[in-house]
């Protein structure tokens, strides 16, 4: 059995346990939302569209990310 895995919540910095909780990588529905609403307000943006070199350091990478069973 994994031992569980806490993150600090994205938002409110709250720690979380990522892989257990519906709203991951959130705390709760609330800090969820108030970071969609930094998308929608463009708060956040993504600064250039992605290329391909920007994937070239991952394409060499075998088997599976690390998920949870």
């Amino acid at each position: 059995m994994k031992a569980k895995r806490e993150i600090p919540c994205a938002t409110c910095g709250k720690p979380t346990e990522y892989f257990t909780e519906p709203t991951g990588p959130f705390c709760s529905t609330r800090c969820q939302m108030i970071d969609l609403g930094k998308w929608l307000g463009e708060e956040y943006r993504v600064s250039e569209p992605l290329r391909p070199d920007h994937f070239a350091e991952f394409e060499q990478l075998d088997g599976e990310l690390d998920r949870p069973e």
